[in-house]
């Protein structure tokens, strides 16, 4: 039970990673707030974890690129459950699936408003009530596309780059602060965000995705939620403007 009495904040916690992160939290006690904009998928969310987990967890709507509803979100978790431990910033967009001088305006604009804005604007309210707390403990979701490039992904690789280049510049600002701020940075895992995006239908497509990791296969949601549980634990204590990779071996090859 190590996030026992432990309030946590989990973004695009409807579904996919996040949904899984938010049920691992609430699986060792904790007390999770499932930010999604998708309301019927965070109240799933949000009920089955109570339901079924000894945690706690209360949904809260949240678009990231609105800054008054991001606020509201870490409002809640402070008034409800008395503070804020542990925030997981997850929710992202894939973006359009084109080479880089054909991603039009909105496109690019959408991807890093959310994929990359998003997390500094998260970031920029968790802080000070964790600064209130006494300390905590931030991940911010990037990418193996944080490390390399992947074309046809051109505005969503810049976000998960700048993501890394956030997380390392927060880490030392608030070190003295006992705010420790990592990320983590997933292969291709099997969500639905990466269904939506065509990856799983087509088989070939997916072979082809399959064999860029070393394991030969796609990632599952809850090993990715295990590396960040344990980044957001006193086990990782010692840890801070990191990313860790969990990719399969992608980056290995």
């Amino acid at each position: 039970m190590r996030f026992e009495n432990s309030t946590v904040v989990v973004t695009g916690g409807g579904s996919g990673i996040g949904r899984e992160t938010a049920r691992a939290f609430a699986e060792e006690g904790g007390n999770v707030v499932v930010a999604d904009v998708d309301r019927e998928v965070g109240e799933d969310a949000a009920e089955t974890i109570t339901d079924e987990t000894d945690g706690e967890a209360t949904f809260v709507e949240v678009d990231v690129t609105d800054d008054g509803a991001v606020n509201s979100m870490v409002e809640t978790a402070v008034e409800q459950y008395g503070g804020l431990d542990a925030a997981v910033n997850n929710a992202g967009i894939g973006g359009p699936q084109v080479l880089t001088a054909e991603v039009d305006d909105d496109g690019w604009q959408a991807v890093i408003d959310v994929n990359l804005t998003g997390v500094w604007r998260c970031m920029r309210h968790e802080i000070p009530a964790m600064v209130d707390d006494g300390g905590g403990a931030i991940v911010n979701v990037a990418s193996i596309l944080g490390r390399v490039g992947f074309e046809t992904a051109s505005a969503y690789t810049a976000a998960k780059h700048g993501v890394l280049g956030l997380t390392k510049t927060a880490a030392l600002e608030y070190a003295d602060d006992e705010i420790r701020v990592n990320a983590v940075c997933p292969g291709f895992v099997e969500t639905p965000m990466l269904d939506e995006a065509g990856m799983l239908a087509d088989e070939d497509v997916r072979r082809d995705i399959e064999g860029r990791h070393a394991m030969d296969r796609l990632g599952r949601p809850d090993e990715i939620a295990d590396a960040i549980t344990w980044l957001c634990s006193d086990g990782a204590s010692f840890t801070t403007g990191e990313s860790l990779v969990v990719d399969g071996g992608y980056l290995s090859q």
